[in-house]
């Protein structure tokens, strides 16, 4: 049967286009070539030597179908399209990923195949477990963690978890990529193979991790159930639950699995247990189902044998790969690791260089000002010395004036000590005026004393000379006495005439010492008076020199002692006043 239908020549090729999980490829293929051929095909292109797991499969209606490989691909039910379009996938599943799959290759294929059947939720995933899974996912993508380089948001476009997930936790994308982060980070130095190798590791433990699953129905209840066939055996299960099995039947237990139309039958290997027949109403399930069985208990019988000699051969050239890729990324650890080394030893040099300019700039700076400095404290040092030896000058000059005022001092004080020898002086001799006048003032009040008990002395007389003379003349004249010898009358007169010129004469002397004494007085208090007047003049120049000189050292003392002296220099000239009116006042008495 031809492809394209042709009547008058069939073609000789038809396209094929081939998608694997990370790749698109277009092949020109032969008509009469088999499944097989195209398979081997796309397996050497991708390099793919475990072979055993991976089929193509297409679409037909509304389910799927695996390209048989001893058939013609022209000859099976596949799309009449142009290009032909087929999956490349894994067909069986592992046991254990990690003693199973040998090749990289094989392994990028089964982690971007699980990855993908997780984040479309073929696969459940708690929550927890889907973190854990992004987070080496995102190591295999991007390797070791850098938070200089993987900023916050440089997971936005990556699908690492599924839909279900997302809605089940009220959580932003940014708190998401922070929990897949905080795992990223402890990742850091597993390779990328490795990476994907801990993730089939754990996807592996996952319950619909490998298992198909197909619609059956049972024959006496005609109930609806599930079929799942996988690496370990087949499972039925619920409608509504794919996660636990109600029953399971282990390769190494069953017997035969045996087919006819609709209806399957499974043997168990313990002829005591009663045989599960199940139902499937499609025939190309049914021989998928069929397909898948024989395949998986293949590989199942395959693991509990000795590997072949080219599955030896694959292992050991995978464990020598991955002992030399060890070695490399050793190698490129301890190079990567020297390289950050040097680029940091770089990095310390340019800083330190940059330090070095600038400290050096610095110091250029530092330099200008330092002479910019020199030069200004050179000028400063110029008018300093200037300066010095103008008050050098000052000082020379200050020191002879204070020599010559030392001098002036001594002599000031010497002139003061004079002055003040002066002014004792001065001050006996105005005590002695006062003792003097009041001494005389006593003497004048004596003589005032005596000059009263003359007048009156002279005023008794002159009254009992009247009464004497009142009565000796009538009686002379009643009794006709004759007169008196002239000699006894002469005698009687002359001496009230002689009495009377005693104590005249006694009063002109009396006046002519008081007026000499008051002459004298008032002599003697003129020169005191100029010798005050005197005296004062040269306390007052001292005074002012003193304080022109040594900045009125004594001027309150001598002010003090001037005071004291005009006091008593006033209250002296007013007790020398006051005898002096005495006196004339009794001179003029």
């Amino acid at each position: 049967m031809s492809i394209l239908g042709l009547k008058k020549k069939q073609p000789k090729t038809f396209k094929v286009k081939v998608i694997t999980m990370d790749a698109e490829m277009e092949f020109s293929c032969e008509v009469k070539w088999k499944g097989k051929d195209l398979f081997d095909l796309v397996c050497r292109t991708v390099g793919l030597r475990e072979t055993w797991f991976f089929g193509l499969r297409y679409t037909v209606k509304d389910t799927y179908a695996w390209l048989k490989t001893e058939k013609r691909v022209l000859d099976q039910e596949v799309p009449k399209d142009s290009p032909i379009t087929f999956h490349f996938l894994a067909k069986f599943f592992p046991e254990k990923v990690e003693e199973e799959l040998v090749q990289e290759i094989t392994q990028h294929l089964f982690f971007l195949q699980v990855k993908k059947q997780i984040l479309d939720e073929e696969i459940f995933c708690s929550p927890e477990a889907s973190v854990l899974l992004a987070s080496y996912a995102v190591q295999a993508k991007y390797g070791d963690y850098d938070p200089n380089f993987h900023k916050p948001g440089f997971l936005a476009q990556d699908e690492l978890l599924p839909k279900r997930v997302l809605m089940q936790y009220q959580m932003t994308a940014d708190m998401w990529e922070e929990k897949i982060t905080a795992w990223y980070a402890e990742h850091r130095g597993i390779a990328r193979d490795e990476a994907e190798m801990e993730y089939l590791k754990i996807a592996q433990d996952l319950e619909m991790y490998g298992v198909s699953y197909f619609a059956i129905t049972q024959n006496k209840r005609d109930t609806d159930l599930l079929l799942g066939v996988d690496a370990q055996g087949l499972h039925i299960y619920s409608p509504n639950s794919k996660l636990n099995p109600n029953k399971s039947f282990p390769w190494s237990g069953i017997r035969n699995i045996s087919y006819s139309e609709k209806e399957f039958t499974i043997k168990p290997l313990d002829k005591k247990k009663d045989v599960f027949k199940f139902y499937s109403s499609q025939l190309r399930v049914n021989k998928l189902i069929l397909q898948l069985c024989i395949g998986n208990h293949d590989l199942f019988m395959r693991r509990r044998k000795v590997d072949s000699i080219e599955v030896q051969q694959m292992k050991a050239q995978a464990k020598e790969e991955k002992a030399r890729k060890k070695m490399e990324r050793q190698i490129l650890a301890r190079e990567k690791q020297m390289r950050e080394e040097a680029e940091r030893a770089k990095e310390e040099m340019e800083r330190r260089l940059f330090q070095l300019q600038d400290e050096a700039r610095l110091a250029n700076e530092a330099l200008l000002r330092s002479e910019e400095t020199a030069d200004l404290l050179a000028e400063k040092a110029q008018i300093a010395e200037e300066e010095a030896k103008l008050l050098a000058h000052k000082a020379a000059e200050a020191e002879q004036e204070r020599q010559r005022l030392e001098v002036t001092a001594l002599k000031t004080k010497e002139e003061k000590r004079l002055m003040e020898q002066k002014m004792r002086e001065a001050e006996q001799l105005a005590v002695k005026l006062v003792e003097q006048s009041e001494r005389r003032l006593k003497e004048a009040d004596h003589l005032k004393q005596d000059l009263t008990e003359a007048k009156d002395a002279e005023r008794r007389a002159k009254q009992k000379l009247l009464e004497i003379t009142k009565t000796t003349y009538p009686l002379i004249a009643a009794y006709s006495t004759p007169p008196a010898p002239p000699e006894a009358s002469n005698f009687a007169y002359e001496t009230s005439s002689s009495r009377l010129d005693f104590k005249d004469s006694d009063m002109k002397r009396l006046s002519m010492e008081i007026e000499r004494e008051r002459l004298e007085y008032m002599e003697k208090s003129k020169h005191l008076q100029d010798q005050l007047k005197e005296l004062k003049s040269e306390i007052e120049s001292l005074k002012l020199e003193e304080q022109q000189q040594q900045a009125g050292l004594y001027s309150l003392h001598d002010l003090s002692c001037f005071g004291f002296l005009t006091l008593k220099l006033n209250r002296n000239a007013f007790f020398l006043c006051s005898s002096v009116q005495c006196q004339q006042m009794v001179c003029l008495h």
